[in-house]
């Protein structure tokens, strides 16, 4: 039972880790490849074509995102503070 606990908090706390992070992720993911394909019909290889608007569209993000991601995290953090007396009760 208590490997049970431990696994669904670590599964929870991945899960919070990937929603906070995949908006990014994707958008730094999408501007990569289109760049590439831009550099490999251009010719163009120079390191910081790719670099700067990467930089740009992540940080773009971010600044959206950015409420969305702290309620995430928020909530998050407020469940493991509200259920940390219930779990210690639990594992011991």
């Amino acid at each position: 039972m208590n490997e049970l606990i431990i696994m669904q908090i670590g599964r929870e706390a991945l899960k919070t880790a990937l929603y906070v992070a995949g908006p990014a992720l994707i958008v730094s993911m999408v501007v990569g490849l289109s760049i590439s394909l831009f550099q490999v019909v251009t010719s163009l290889q120079d390191q910081t074509v790719a670099f700067v608007p990467k930089v740009l569209a992540v940080m773009v993000t971010i600044v959206i995102c950015f409420p969305w991601m702290v309620r995430i995290i928020t909530q998050f953090t407020a469940r493991m503070f509200t259920e940390f007396n219930q779990i210690t009760r639990i594992l011991s």
